[in-house]
Order: structure tokens, then sequence, then C-alpha cells
């Protein structure tokens, strides 16, 4: 059965048109995923399928009236003095009706007797009580919100003192407890950590309902969604299948498209040869052929479309300006805490030279924190940490619109880079999708999209040679996403990235630190790695056949193998640095005057020195062996 279907659908704002000429249909059970670039539509059309936004009366939209639909609310209004637990039990409505009725039933029973048809009434509605989930919901309620991320002890907690982040998720386990038939999820995974995300995968992969969803979480999109609708050039794509899946058919869709209109033009310019010879031989018969060949170009050319060129979308590269010491970052001991909350302890970490590092962990953990105190902007309770010689660095702050920022877009950027003459900043921006008039757009009043790509702008054109990043995929579309992607796998400095992105994580780090309330994993490699050695740490042991490698698998092992060697290399380079310094020492202690007089002590640190040597001989020659493996590994993998 068909729960929403659309015919010729349109919608504009003034002389913009959103898309024109849409047409789809969910159905049972359909796992849709919407996507397109910021601005496409996609939260306007989902606002027209619950009903908040009328379609301008042009085409069809019908949702179908025996179906329930339940959208996620950005700011849902909670009741005053509400616990978390009791305000998204709210949406237990039937069951909760259904537990009244069965209670005044029972009290009838007590006051008039045990007549039959009371009893009769009793015991259909406790069957469908039952039937229907209505012994479980409260449990359901509770494993929800804390799959969700929340605490037991938050369950009992007023939800008029939670934050921004936690009521979206609050509102999120609402939804989810409603028990509609279709789901309308508009970015449903802003604000979870990856425990969260993986929980929400789950849920809605065994979902039995229908939904649409909104999300530019690659990762998500594939684990969850069994179709996609793309939005693109005001038009609407469907795909059968995941993400990754549908973006390969649309790729090769449109490279199909693009060689027809190719062949097809080629054909054109062909019959018009045969034309131009036929004029040549100015015969009376060649005038017949002339007039036939024309009218089949004519033909040709009614049908001929040329394939729309993809959305533009944010191109750009990061370069580092200098190179840095070979220790980049080390954190000794680092405690913080706010107010009675202990947000880390005794933190160490150590950042090399050109390592791309990502930071993942639960919200709270204090990945934001770590990242404030290398940037001097709050100072650690205890503990040490410094930035090696050198370092230039450029941060993306996460976070939202300045609300009291008077300046234009093109105002602050003059501001934070006097040495660009006004057209030269207008083609940096019209290169990050402000072009026009955009340029005079009030930076308060910038979206969240918008201020994102400013600031990946202005983290262009410092040159920093060390980033932090803090949640750099918030905000962007996909096309923007792997733009970003693509910037920082060409760049060419080190990088501590803060995220929830698994796509991202997966694209760009060679080293991976998980940090929860005890301290800090770290795994050498990239997210799916990460993930295949927990499965394969967890998984019980069993005796298996060998079986054949596909070359995903062969990839994976090429990468891991790299990641293994760069350690490697990394490992014997500083036992180099190690072994030299110590050396160096036994040198300067030679030459001692002191010792130098002693036969006996000169004979010791001689023997010392030609033991040393030998040492730093054995370290250099394993140090080339590491360089030579992972050159080899390197070449491997470009091949």
């Amino acid at each position: 059965m068909s729960l929403i279907h659309t015919q010729e659908l349109e919608k504009s704002f003034g002389e913009r048109t959103l898309f024109s000429d849409i047409a789809f249909d969910v159905f049972e059970q359909d796992h849709v995923g919407l996507v397109g670039i910021n601005g496409c539509g996609k939260s306007t059309l989902m606002r027209m399928i619950e009903g908040q936004e009328p379609h301008d009366g042009r085409g069809q939209l019908s949702v179908s009236k025996n179906a329930s639909v339940a959208m996620l609310d950005q700011s849902p209004d909670w009741g005053k003095g509400q616990t978390l637990y009791d305000a998204v039990l709210e949406a237990s409505g039937k069951w909760m009706e259904a537990e009244r009725a069965l209670h005044e039933i029972a009290e009838r029973i007590e006051r008039e007797g045990a007549s039959e048809s009371l009893i009769r009434k009793q015991a259909d509605l406790q069957d469908r009580y039952t039937h229907d989930g209505g012994l479980t919901y409260r449990a359901r309620t509770r494993s929800t919100l804390l799959g969700l991320g929340f605490s037991e002890e938050q369950l009992s907690s007023p939800i008029s003192v939670m934050s921004g982040g936690q009521m979206r998720k609050a509102a999120l386990a609402k939804i989810l407890m409603s028990d509609a038939d279709l789901l309308l999820l508009d970015e449903p995974t802003n604000h979870l950590d990856i425990a969260a995300l993986e929980w929400l995968e789950g849920y809605l992969s065994a979902f039995r309902g229908a939904f649409v969803l909104i999300s530019h979480d690659r990762y998500f999109l594939d684990k969850v969604c069994s179709r996609i609708f793309e939005l693109e050039n005001g038009s609407m794509n469907q795909y059968t299948g995941n993400y990754s899946q549908s973006m390969e058919k649309k790729m090769d869709e449109r490279e199909f498209a693009m060689r027809k209109y190719q062949n097809t033009l080629r054909e054109i310019k062909r019959i018009e040869g045969i034309i131009e010879q036929q004029r040549r031989w100015n015969q009376a018969r060649n005038y017949v052929t002339i007039a036939s060949k024309e009218k089949q170009i004519e033909r040709i050319k009614s049908t001929l479309v040329r394939p729309e060129d993809a959305p533009q979308a944010i191109h750009f590269h990061l370069k580092a300006d200098a190179l840095t010491a070979n220790e980049v970052v080390v954190c000794k001991d680092l405690s913080k805490r706010f107010g009675g909350r202990e947000i880390f302890r005794s933190l160490n970490l150590m950042i090399r030279r050109d390592e791309k590092v990502c930071l993942l962990g639960a919200n709270g953990c204090g990945k934001t924190t770590l990242l404030k105190i290398l940037t001097n902007k709050i100072e650690p309770d205890s503990g040490s940490y410094k930035l090696g010689s050198n370092v230039h660095v450029g941060y993306y702050e996460q976070g939202t619109v300045r609300p009291n920022d008077p300046r234009t877009v093109l105002e602050s950027l003059n501001a934070s880079f006097p040495r660009y003459d006004t057209k030269q900043l207008r083609n940096m921006l019209g290169s990050f999708l402000f072009r026009g008039d955009d340029v005079f757009k009030h930076m308060s009043d910038l979206s969240g999209g918008e201020f994102a790509r400013i600031q990946l702008l202005k983290l262009m054109l410092n040159g920093s040679n060390v980033l932090f990043l803090d949640e750099p995929t918030n905000h962007l579309d996909i096309p923007s996403c792997e733009a970003l992607e693509g910037a920082l796998s060409d760049y060419g400095g080190t990088m501590l990235i803060v995220t929830h992105d698994r796509y991202l994580a997966n694209r760009i780090a060679d080293r991976i630190i998980i940090m929860d309330e005890d301290g800090m994993r770290e795994f050498e490699g990239d997210w799916d790695a990460y993930k295949e050695f927990l499965a394969e740490s967890t998984a019980p042991k069993e005796k298996e056949t060998p079986a054949v490698k596909n070359d995903y698998q062969l990839s994976k092992e090429r990468k891991s193998a790299i990641a293994k060697a760069k350690t490697a290399q990394r490992k014997a380079e500083e036992r180099v640095h190690a072994e030299e310094a110590a050396l160096k020492a036994l040198e300067e202690k030679a030459f001692d005057p002191q010792i130098a007089s002693d036969f006996e002590a000169a004979k010791a640190i001689y023997e010392q020195l030609d033991a040393q040597r030998q040492l730093v001989d054995t370290c250099y020659f394993e140090w080339e062996q590491a360089e030579a493996e992972l050159m080899a590994l390197q070449r491997e993998e470009e091949e």
C-alpha cells in the first residue's frame, strides 16, 4: 500500500522554484533516504508531506488516511516540570489510554459485579493491549533513551534543564516511541555520538514501518536505507539500494547519458557532412537527399537533451606553509574539571609530524575541551602540554553563527586577510558558493552550512601546517563533505580531528583514538580497520577454511599493512634520534678534562662509545629497512 503519493509536485518561494514535476511513492516498510545539497528543498518537502507547508496547489500530494505520520520536531513543546522519561512516555498515548480503560473496567466490575458484557469487553481490550505491545512500552521507552545516550540519572531529571542537543535527542526518542506507520526524520543523527548512532542504525534497520529521513551521514544512509531519493537541479532521482549503491548507479547513468549525448552530436555532424557533400554535387536528385537528411537532423535534435551538470560544490586546497618539528603535540597527565564534574584525568597524547589522527568518543568525554586547551582557549587544571617548534595552528571551531556579528561576509573575510583585494576575496568566496549579493549577507544571518563554508575558507587562507578540526562536517551537505575530505586527503601537514563522522574517519585517519572515561585507546589504521579489529577480538574463535579474498579485503589489508609500516618506520626514526643523542652525550663526556686525565675512566668511556656507535649503526639499518618496506607497500598500493 502506498503511504505517500505525489505527482507533478512543485514548490516555489517567490521567483525561486525549489523543485517541479516531481513524482514518487513511499510504500509500507519503505526505508527512504532523502539527499541533496543544502537549500535544494529537502526539509521543505518533508514539511509538505507532514502538512506544515502548502504545495502551491500545483501537482498532487496525498498521504494515506489509514496511515499515522510522525515527524521529528526540531523544537518540541515540553510540559513544565516533566522528567525526561515522562516527557517521552507521552508518545505512548494509545497504551496509556488502554491502561486507563482497563482500570475503569476493573473498577466497574468491582462496583457493579462481573457481568458477561464487561468481562468480554475487558478480555478484548486486554488482548489488544497485549498484542500491540502494551506490556513492554515502558521498558522500551527506557531502553530507547538509554540507547540514544542518556544515563539512568538523566531519565528522572527535569527536561527543562537539559541542553538543546539533549532535548533534540529526547524528541527523537519520542518519535521512535510513537508507533507511527510513517516516520519523517530530518537529520536524526545530529547530536548523537557513535555509540548512539550505531544503536539508532540497529533500531531503524529493524523498523517494521516506513520512514523518510534526511541525512548527510553516508555511513548511516548505507546502513538503514533501501531506497534513495535525490533532489538535484529541481528534479528528483530515485534509486533502489543504499546510498553508496545509489551513487554508483547515478554515476553509471550519468556516464551513459553523456556518451549517448556525445554519440548523437557526432551523428548530427556526420549527417551534416553528407548534406554538405550533396550540395557540392549540385544535382537535382541531391536536393531530395538534402531535404530528407535535414528532416532527419530536426527529428534527432528534437529529442536531444544535454545531461545536466552536477550542482556546484565548494572546491579548495589546503596547503601547509612550513615544516614542523617531529613532535607536534605532547600532552602529559592533563586533567580538567568543570564544577564538580571531571572531564578527563591524567591524559597523555603524542602526535607526530604528518599524522592524521581522528579523535572519537561519547558526547561529553572531553574531545572539544582538549582542542580548546591545545589552542589556549582554556587552561588545564593539572598536567602539561606543548606544541612543537614552527607549529602554525589552524583551528576549525565547532559552533554556530555568531548572533552579534554585524559585518558582512566580505567585510569579515577582509578583516581577517587584508592582504587580498576585493576582487580576489570575491573570487575566493565564489569558490565557496558565495556569489553575487551573497557576499553582502551579514555574518549573523548565515545558516549553519554557510557559516561552516566561511570557516573552511579562512582555514584555507591561513596556510597552517597543523589543523585542529572540531566536527568539520557538521552542517555540510554531502558534496561539501566530499570536497573537504579531498582537501584533507591531499593536505601535507598534521591533523587532529574530533568527529563522529565515520566516513571522514575512514577516508582520512591513519590513527584512531577512542576517548572515554578510562582515558584513551589508540589504533593504527582507519575506521573500517578499527571495526574489523573489534569484531575479530570479540568474535568466538572458530576453525575456518581459507577463503579467497576479494579486492576490498586485499585493499583493507594493504592499508592496514601500510599503517603498521608507518608506525614501524616512525619508531625506528625515533630510536635513531634517541641513540644519536646518547652518543653525543658520551662524546661530550669523553672530552671532559677530568675524564681524559683518568686512564681507567677514559678507557671505560671509549668502550661505551664503541658500543654506542655500533648501536647507532644498527638503528640506522633498522630505519632503512622500515623505510624500504613502507615505500614498497606504498608503490604496491599505487599500482
